[in-house]
């Protein structure tokens, strides 16, 4: 079973290694939707296996040779290096993602003159930005 672990651990490395270059390489890659189903899969995969193993065998760690415990520490070192770069970049890519999506906004606020001005009893001027819908192809 410990090996079993070993492969997942490995495959889901790989994933996340491909997918970070991908991300880190600027092109326009339409597989990762793809990359990310496979992380889904591969993630829901490792922790049933898990769950099982430690539900059967609590003590199953203890029972590993050292050549397999080594095994599992590397490929646990590895996913955990993967996993590092991959969060790092993916969480810039969507922080990337939202200033766009808000500078857009703005964008089309400035452009459709969606400001109300109201006047206070007091004589105060209140700026009312109302949120302009965002289209594309003419629907919303």
């Amino acid at each position: 079973m410990p090996n079993e672990l070993i492969e997942i651990m490995t495959s889901l490395s790989m994933v996340m290694r491909e997918e970070t270059e991908r991300l880190e390489g600027r092109e326009r890659a339409l597989d990762l939707a793809e990359l990310a189903a496979a992380k889904t899969r591969l993630v829901a995969s490792l922790e049933e296996v898990l769950a099982r193993r430690n539900r059967l065998e609590p003590e199953w760690t203890e029972q590993m040779d050292d050549e397999t415990r080594e095994r599992l520490a590397e490929a646990l070192g590895e996913l955990r290096a993967a996993s590092l770069v991959n969060s790092a970049l993916l969480e810039r890519q969507i922080d990337l993602s939202m200033e766009m999506m808000g500078a857009i906004a703005s964008e089309a606020k400035r452009l459709s003159g969606n400001r109300t001005y109201t006047y206070g009893s007091k004589g105060d001027i209140a700026r009312l930005d109302l949120t302009t819908p965002i289209s594309f192809n003419s629907e919303y």
